[in-house]
């Protein structure tokens, strides 16, 4: 198995969703289609939806001859439109495995990686006009420096954002390499790859939207879930687990409270597990992309 079909903790996950053979179920995130192969696999007469936006995830899915099976090909954010359109109310459980795909990564002409010189691209939709390049050449000091300090926990991302500006004025940026060159100047020696990493995410959040995309659909999530569904979500970066975490807990993705009349806070889900689940030392040593992956599991509140 390729490591574009690897799927992270699939055990947890496949026991998280605890599923109904005969149940509706939905994979936020196809990919390579190896969480949605294994619950496939527990079905029996139940029905399995996955959205994926990237055009590689329907020839990924070319063999998959269930009939229970429905590639939706398009960002979970339209999630409730989607159900609607296959005449379905309510689901029993939700997957979602938010990270970026290896084969993404290691697809060079994505522009994804910080390993391989290409066009700063990075739209996992590649019908999107935005792109990664687009971001750099064109947003203001201000928007920039909002991208590399929200998105990427840049501490200098003040710093960087105006240099990325000074740079553009003598020429494009329009390369993995151009973006390296102006970061190694402002990377700690010895931590380069972190802090390359750390801009490469913020752009690529910012290209996909991704954390809007992800506060839609868990709001969504709790209005499609039946009573006890379960909603299970593995995240790679503390923005996204610190969205999960505080959606399940307090309801809203920001942390804020809501309460009723009497006090009690109102929250659709209730958690399953108090603290992430993390990958077993076995399954790291084969999958090195489960490091640092968190797992939530939470059930819809009667």
């Amino acid at each position: 198995m390729s490591a574009y079909h690897k799927p992270v903790m699939l055990k947890e996950c496949l026991q998280g969703l605890a599923i109904n053979p005969k149940g509706v179920y939905v994979d936020l995130t196809f990919g390579g289609g190896g969480h949605s192969r294994a619950i496939l696999e527990h079905l029996d007469g139940g029905r399995l939806l996955a959205f994926d936006q990237d055009a590689d995830a329907k020839a990924n899915a070319e063999d998959i001859r269930s009939p229970s099976f429905t590639l939706i090909e398009s960002n979970f954010k339209f999630l409730k439109r989607y159900l609607r359109v296959n005449g379905i109310a309510k689901v029993d459980g939700i997957l979602g495995d938010l990270g970026v795909s290896s084969h993404q990564i290691d697809d060079a002409e994505r522009g994804f990686s910080t390993r391989y010189d290409a066009n700063l691209d990075m739209r996992m939709d590649r019908q999107l006009e935005v792109t990664a390049e687009k971001v750099i050449n064109t947003y203001p000091e201000a928007m920039l420096h909002k991208v590399f300090g929200m998105y990427g926990e840049i501490r200098n991302a003040k710093t960087l954002a105006s240099a990325v500006v000074s740079a553009r004025v003598n020429r494009p940026i329009r390369t993995v390499a151009d973006f390296k060159e102006i970061l190694g100047r402002f990377a700690k020696r010895g931590k380069e790859f972190r802090y390359y990493a750390q801009a490469f995410q913020a752009l690529r959040i910012e290209v996909n939207q991704e954390l809007k995309a992800l506060e839609e659909v868990l709001g969504q999530s709790a209005e499609v879930l039946g009573e006890k569904g379960r909603l299970v979500i593995m995240s790679y970066h503390s923005l996204e687990d610190r969205m999960v975490k505080n959606f399940i807990n307090k309801g809203k993705v920001q942390g804020e409270l809501e309460k009723d009349f009497y006090g009690n806070v109102l929250k659709p889900l209730k958690a399953v597990n108090r603290k992430p689940i993390m990958a077993s030392e076995e399954e790291l040593q084969s999958n090195n992309r489960a490091r640092s992956a968190k797992l939530r599991i939470a059930e819809k509140i009667d």
